[in-house]
């Protein structure tokens, strides 16, 4: 008998938190960071699934070590494929909302950090994360998560 060692190549995967605080308003703002390494601009805080981790674990995992923030997972938005997505190669990732307290700090590979409210994004957007913010914003209007 002969067993077939074949492994499909596949897209790499990764996880990515929207991650709402409280302004000094009390207007729901989002958690950016600002890539140290390509491709730069703002972007959602995320990262790789690594082997024997789930993408939910993932998604807890980077924004701890990108913007050292505990966050509460409220649901998933969507997952994003498109292979032009990321310029290092194709990239699926999946993109969770979630909640959090505290102050961000930018740590591992965020240059910086802020925070934003929808209606005053940076510019300069990474990846595909103009598209998806504006997948968020819907949701945050209308209760749905991203469409087919």
């Amino acid at each position: 008998m002969t067993t077939n060692n074949f492994k499909p190549v596949t897209p790499l995967l990764a996880a990515d938190t929207i991650i709402e605080l409280q302004d000094k308003k009390g207007k729901t703002a989002i958690v950016l960071i600002e890539r140290k390494n390509p491709p730069y601009g703002w972007a959602i805080p995320g990262g790789f699934v690594d082997l024997g981790e789930t993408t939910e674990q993932t998604a807890v995992r980077e924004a701890r070590e990108e913007v050292c923030l505990d966050v509460k997972l409220q649901c998933l938005l969507g997952i994003y494929s498109d292979p032009a997505r990321d310029i290092r190669g194709h990239t699926a990732t999946a993109i969770y909302v979630a909640t959090a307290s505290g102050q961000p700090v930018a740590a591992d590979d965020a240059k910086n950090v802020d925070v934003f409210t929808i209606d005053r994004l940076p510019e300069q957007l990474a990846f595909d994360h103009g598209k998806v913010l504006q997948d968020y914003i819907n949701y945050k209007k209308t209760g749905k998560v991203k469409s087919l």
